[in-house]
């Protein structure tokens, strides 16, 4: 388990959406720090953050950000993103281009900060997933998140002997910027960040923000078809 009580945290897009709702539950919760990033470091606007420019996908501004948090035992991957990439219509610029953002782009940042945390006496990182980790109905940027999915598993091995605990935040639809154009139920970012939180908080390896989440999760074991009714037909 991991007190976020007198933490310092550090937040990949924690200027909007999912990533705004838990720099603010974090201060709910006591923490000490929290370092909150963006491209554009003013779009940050919590008052007690600490604003942090940064581009996932870069390591030049990797380095420079974790420079400037060596004091950091939290880590959560929240910054991602699609352009909507199709394996058959997009080109493959824009295919790799997804996975530079939600897959190298949180891994840069957990290799950044592994030796930080580790030096601080262990600590957690906290990933931002998908239900179209499980799902393929996202082209591109869903297998990007399958991917991450299976990242994630493994260095949740490789962190357990370095003190370091890692949990896996997988949701449908929630309610930000990135999905303003689907008409469909979408969770509140702050229950997604409220239960996210309590995932650290209690070691959970993973967390299932929504119904629909867990209903996929489930059917993982059964036939395909079951999960992609086309098939059936």
């Amino acid at each position: 388990m991991t007190a976020l009580k007198g933490a310092n945290v550090f937040v990949t897009g924690g200027s909007r959406g999912i990533g705004k709702a838990l720099v603010e539950e974090l201060y709910v919760r006591g923490a000490g720090k929290v370092y909150a990033t963006a491209r554009d470091p003013r779009t940050v606007t919590h008052p007690d953050a600490v604003p942090v420019a940064l581009e996932a996908t870069d390591p030049a501004s990797v380095a420079a950000a974790v420079a400037q948090a060596q004091d950091v035992t939290v880590l959560i991957n929240n910054a991602g993103g699609s352009n909507g990439a199709s394996f058959l219509n997009s080109p493959v610029e824009d295919v790799r281009q997804e996975f530079e953002t939600n897959f190298y782009g949180p891994l840069l940042l957990t290799r950044a900060f592994v030796p930080v945390i580790e030096g601080n006496g262990g600590g957690h990182i906290l990933t931002m997933h998908s239900v179209l980790s499980w799902i393929a109905l996202g082209g591109a940027y869903g297998a990007a998140k399958a991917a991450l999915w299976s990242q994630t598993n493994s260095l949740r091995l490789e962190l357990q002997p370095r003190g370091i605990s890692v949990t896996g935040l997988h949701m449908g639809y929630v309610d930000t910027d990135l999905t303003a154009g689907v008409d469909a139920p979408k969770a509140d970012p702050r229950d997604i960040a409220v239960q996210a939180l309590d995932g650290v908080e209690t070691g959970a390896y993973e967390v299932l923000g929504d119904d629909l989440t867990r209903q996929v999760k489930a059917g993982l074991a059964a036939d395909l078809a079951a999960l992609y009714p086309q098939l059936a037909k």
